[in-house]
């Protein structure tokens, strides 16, 4: 047990009951345990196998290559659709937990497995994303836009792809793209 995780449990008001449940679930698979991002996380070999958080309304097992799970139990839930490797497992008090701590056991063991092989994720290319049309007009009539959005990281171009797609308004598109034109235009990134 790492202390790290113990005062983040002692300080932890939501979920604690269940955090607790799943911690000795996922120690009992003999994983080290760390605190990454602010939550308990579970390694093999010093790769991430799975973290715990919670939320609102749920506190969930997050496995890192859930993507590449089998999910007989057909409990893993993908976040949103633009999350591509991992999966989630729900939960909402701990007679749940408790209730499917086989089912539990036998996921974490084969996230282990996953990563023991060293299977891989295979990643979208942002050239398969979607641009939204109100960035795709800008870059089709300014040349250096065009070329400064293609200078950035992929990953910075997918972050303004999909915040610039977000907005149901087309009004709304459009706003944030003629906000964004100057980051851009500097080579930052959304959040830079």
């Amino acid at each position: 047990m790492n202390t790290k995780v113990n005062g983040f449990l002692e300080k932890t008001k939501n979920w604690r009951d269940e955090f607790e449940a799943l911690r000795r679930i996922i120690l009992d698979c003999n994983l080290e345990e760390e605190l990454k991002w602010g939550f308990p996380c579970y390694t093999f070999s010093g790769k991430n196998i799975v973290l715990i958080h919670g939320f609102k309304d749920y506190c969930a097992m997050l496995f890192f290559k859930g993507a590449l799970l089998k999910d007989p139990q057909g409990i893993l839930i993908q976040q949103t659709e633009n999350v591509q490797a991992a999966r989630q497992i729900r939960f909402t008090n701990s007679k749940e937990i408790e209730k499917m701590k086989p089912f539990l056991k036998a996921y974490v063991s084969e996230a282990v497995e996953v990563e023991k092989a060293g299977l891989k994720i295979s990643f979208k290319k942002t050239t398969e994303y979607k641009v939204p049309a109100e960035l795709q007009d800008r870059l089709d009539n300014s040349k250096n836009l065009k070329n400064a959005f293609e200078k950035l990281t992929p990953g910075r171009q997918r972050a303004y792809i999909h915040f610039f797609s977000q907005p149901k308004q087309q009004k709304t598109r459009e706003a944030r793209v003629e906000k964004y034109i100057h980051s851009i235009m500097q080579g930052k990134g959304l959040n830079d």
